[in-house]
């Protein structure tokens, strides 16, 4: 009875714990770094929230006034059971904050594929509101 009690309340937790990520702060900023083209220390990542399932949303923010949102999936400690420890964990993805407020106050610099080649907004950027 005793163990019955014991299996009735710690299957659950194991199914719980097992759906959150395993990312490391050093993994998350390395694959961060290759992301928006910066290296480890040229950015912070704050705002970290982990999804059900393994995906880990953040915002990243560049000592020189970028900001990002990123996200990445990680493997969860269920999967790496399941998996001997071999389901790697996915590449950060990452999309500029173009034109919002940066954590300083200034607004957030224009991304690279803002301007056509010549450096002139075009009619399709201008009513996407990019220049």
């Amino acid at each position: 009875m005793f163990f019955r009690a014991i299996a009735l309340v710690a299957a659950p937790l194991a199914i719980l714990t097992g759906c959150s990520s395993t990312m490391k702060q050093e993994d998350l900023e390395a694959r961060t770094a290759m992301a928006v083209g910066r290296s480890v220390g040229q950015f912070t990542i704050t705002d970290r929230t982990e999804d059900t399932g393994g995906r880990v949303n953040y915002t990243v923010n560049v000592k020189n006034g970028g900001s990002y949102r990123c996200y990445l999936y990680g493997a969860t400690a269920f999967q790496k059971a399941m998996s001997f420890g071999q389901t790697p964990h996915s590449d950060a993805v990452c999309n500029a904050v173009v034109g919002g407020q940066n954590r300083s106050g200034s607004k957030a610099p224009a991304a690279a594929g803002d301007r056509n080649s010549a450096g002139q907004c075009n009619a399709l950027m201008k009513a996407a509101g990019r220049c």
